[in-house]
């Protein structure tokens, strides 16, 4: 019985983070339903949603993120140009300083 619960505990310690609806906004692709998984504890996350491009938002330093997306299912993924920064006037959003992008999830 104590095996299977110490393999009980360390399955659940080895679960990936657990993927939550969400409210998604792109400069491309306006506001949809989207699905939000967060990446790490630094705030970094991905979204995703069916025929919209995934972003994975990689959090560098506070208020200073990379990003990436990846256009199509089992399509590589492209680094978006310059660094993201986090809006002070929205903390959902986050604005490329090299591009008029931008990528919020609520």
């Amino acid at each position: 019985m104590r095996i299977v619960m110490g393999l009980l505990v360390v399955g659940l310690l080895a679960t990936p983070a657990m993927a939550k609806d969400a409210l998604c906004r792109t400069t491309d692709d306006g506001e949809y339903p989207c699905v939000f998984t967060s990446l790490d504890e630094a705030g970094s996350f991905e979204i995703s949603a069916a025929g919209k491009p995934t972003f994975e938002l990689w959090v560098d330093s506070p208020g200073i993120a990379s990003v990436s997306a990846t256009f199509e299912e089992g399509g590589r993924s492209v680094a978006l140009p310059g660094s993201y920064l986090r809006s002070e006037e929205d903390g959902a959003c986050w604005k490329s300083d090299a591009a008029e992008t931008e990528i919020c999830a609520w």
